[in-house]
């Protein structure tokens, strides 16, 4: 997937304990309204325009980038989830939200960001319809289980990308997911074998260190893991989803900074 600015600068460390458990639960959860999104007011504004498929320009100057989602491919599905933000904020006024509206590297300030008079982000919004991924670095628990249920039920509804089977990769076809390399993506399989090379521990999903997938954890990560009651040995011969950046060294890698970037699906 496209590498859009900021995006693997925000998944810096610091995790929240029970967000694997979230993404585990996902599918079986109802779309929550962000209500019990529980993030300080930010300010303000009418979008005049919209830079990305993730950034709002206002009235005022400011950006505002839309933390919590990824867009999707790049070429034409890019653009019309574009065209899916203008639709859903053009001339509308909004409200902000979150931790920290100190500004991004990028100038863009930060933020969930709400339609004057509603309680269901436009982050919600684009993913229910189908028009982004959720990033899972959301770290406020009732904000990443609302982006989360919201994913799942446009999946299962196959609403926007869902209705085309190739978003989530399968693992076992490193050749797809090379093409992908500096891009967001979603991968599917079975972890054939869990190692530990020195600061590292890899989820490998083939034999072939230089071609096959593997997922790869640094060792300040494993706190979090058992913090959130997962033993990594205990993910070998489970089906797993995982997001995240793809990188290339030897074969195709995602590494994770998060836990809510893994997702159990089960045995075999």
């Amino acid at each position: 997937m496209f590498r859009s600015v900021g995006s693997r600068e925000s998944q810096r460390p610091g995790f929240s304990a029970i967000a694997l458990s979230i993404l585990v639960l996902a599918a079986a959860a109802k779309p929550a309204n962000a209500a019990g999104c529980s993030l300080a007011p930010q300010g303000e504004g009418r979008v005049t325009a919209v830079i990305d498929a993730r950034t709002l320009r206002l009235d005022d100057g400011r950006d505002v980038s839309l933390v919590g989602i990824e867009p999707v491919a790049p070429g034409s599905a890019g653009a019309s989830r574009t065209a899916a933000l203008s639709a859903i904020t053009i001339g509308r006024d909004i409200t902000l939200h979150g931790d920290d509206d100190t500004p991004d590297r990028y100038g863009r300030q930060p933020a969930f960001v709400f339609l004057a008079g509603s309680d269901v982000s436009v982050q919600t919004m684009l993913l229910t319809q189908g028009d982004a991924l959720v990033a899972a670095t959301v770290t406020e628990p009732d904000c990443a289980a609302t982006l989360v249920a919201a994913e799942a039920s446009a999946r299962a509804a196959k609403r926007g990308i869902w209705a085309n089977g190739s978003v989530i990769k399968n693992a076992e076809s490193p050749g797809d997911i090379s093409a992908g390399i500096g891009r967001f993506m979603l991968v599917e399989g079975r972890v054939l074998s869990v190692r530990q090379a020195g600061a590292t521990t890899y989820l490998n999903f083939g034999r072939n260190w230089t071609r096959d997938f593997a997922v790869t954890i640094p060792k300040r990560m494993i706190a979090a893991f058992e913090t959130a009651g997962v033993l990594l040995k205990s993910l070998e011969n489970q089906r797993i989803r995982v997001r995240g950046w793809v990188e290339a060294h030897g074969g195709p890698r995602i590494e994770v900074l998060r836990v809510g970037q893994i997702e159990r699906l089960g045995e075999n």
